[in-house]
């Protein structure tokens, strides 16, 4: 970083300290993992300086002969991968290519349904702070109070009596498998939109370590990062049908020109997401996941739902008389990063919450496997169980260092 560090040192600076932070840390913040040095090149390359407001040969600027292939290239890795019939590469996130999707199908005060945000779900789910839950008339659903999973029945009665138009799956909390076909034979029956947001699992089910629900929803959005291990940004794949108010609602309707070094960078991880290594990736986050929760249950630790399919742990702390705030922040500083995390009927405040969350992707990528996840287990019950020692806070950063020094992570 030569340039940068002669133009701006400050932020060169800290880039350093975040890249050094990366190397030395176990990584447990489920949404989050490590990029390849290819997808990093090619989101710092000079198609950022290139504007290309619309769509493949349908631009409004000249000078798109690379720019297009791109974008091609990108939407046909995308519905290779996942075996769908479109796929819009465009959304500059998550959260914008679900509000793509209102714009497509609702009107304002339209009824939507989702999994509420305390169970599991996604904000741009109906949630009542988010735009989609001011802009919309959104009914939640949960999880069983005795089992922490979705209760079918309870979702089709609920969709029976409200009848919403649109109807989600996914969340950001849920650790086990989602039943997409039940969700697709209640959309059905009610005559919903039924929609799919695989963001957290997209790097699974693209592996073949997930169900997926390309072919029973008549949407399906995802990030492109997290268990995909793409840039920072969003895609949209749907049925052939909805091509036209998807696209529309994209772009004219929420954005204007594309960021072509994120739609490369999405490009080339999908090309890294159709190899064999990137199926083995994939089955090993889970088989890491469930390593992690068995390691987590031996030391006494409470798990919703009782432990995990795919690459998501999400525990409650209040047997252990600690809160997730205090308990997150004490593994920070020893090295071992995850993030405070409210839980199902969750009696303290969203931002002081019972439980915290942990993820596997990011360790997976490392190469770290079942034997490093017990290791990984016992450093959280010392520090949980001790979470005002600074001292063991300092002996477990060092031994996590060690350990990350004997699998360097790509890209950093």
């Amino acid at each position: 970083m030569t340039s940068l560090q002669a133009t701006d040192p400050e932020i060169a600076r800290l880039i350093d300290g975040e890249s050094r932070r990366q190397r030395d840390s176990i990584r447990l913040i489920a949404s989050e993992n490590y990029a390849s040095a290819a997808v990093m090149e090619a989101t710092g390359s000079c198609l950022t300086n290139k504007y290309s407001e619309g769509y493949p040969s349908k631009r409004y600027y000249e000078g798109q002969e690379f720019i297009d292939q791109v974008e091609l290239l990108a939407t046909e890795r995308a519905r290779k991968v996942f075996g769908a019939e479109h796929a819009n590469v465009q959304p500059y996130s998550g959260s914008p290519a679900n509000l793509a999707v209102y714009l497509a199908f609702l009107k304002p005060g339209d009824t939507v349904m989702g999994m509420a945000l305390p169970a599991g779900g996604h904000l741009t789910h109906g949630w009542k702070v988010s735009i989609t839950g001011k802009y919309f008339r959104a009914v939640q659903y949960g999880v069983r109070r005795d089992t922490g999973n979705i209760d079918y029945d309870e979702v089709r009665d609920l969709a029976r009596r409200e009848k919403p138009k649109l109807l989600w799956a996914g969340g950001t909390a849920i650790p086990r498998k989602i039943d997409f076909e039940a969700f697709a034979e209640i959309a059905s029956e009610i005559d919903a939109i039924f929609v799919a947001d695989i963001a957290h699992i997209s790097g699974l089910v693209a592996g073949g370590a997930h169900p997926s629900p390309v072919p029973l929803a008549d949407v399906v959005t995802s990030t492109t990062h997290k268990t995909l291990r793409g840039p920072r940004g969003g895609m949209i794949l749907c049925r052939e049908e909805h091509q036209k108010k998807i696209d529309r609602a994209v772009f004219p309707g929420l954005q204007g020109g594309p960021h072509n070094h994120t739609t490369a960078a999405l490009a080339v991880a999908l090309e890294e997401a159709s190899r064999d290594e990137f199926k083995a990736y994939a089955h090993q986050i889970v088989k890491n996941s469930q390593a992690l929760s068995a390691a987590l249950v031996e030391r006494g630790f409470d798990l919703i739902s009782g432990g995990s399919d795919n690459h998501l742990i999400l525990c409650d702390l209040t047997g252990k008389g600690v809160p997730g705030k205090v308990a997150s922040q004490a593994l920070n500083r020893a090295h071992v990063v995850l993030n405070s995390n409210a839980i199902p009927f969750d009696p303290r405040k969203p931002f002081d919450p019972s439980g915290i969350r942990l993820g596997t992707a990011a360790v997976t990528t490392r190469g770290m496997k079942e034997g490093e996840m017990t290791q990984i287990a016992e450093w959280i019950d010392q520090v949980v169980s001790r979470p005002d020692d600074e001292d063991l806070q300092k002996r477990i950063a060092g031994e996590a260092k060690e350990l990350c020094d004997r699998f360097p992570a790509p890209g950093v």
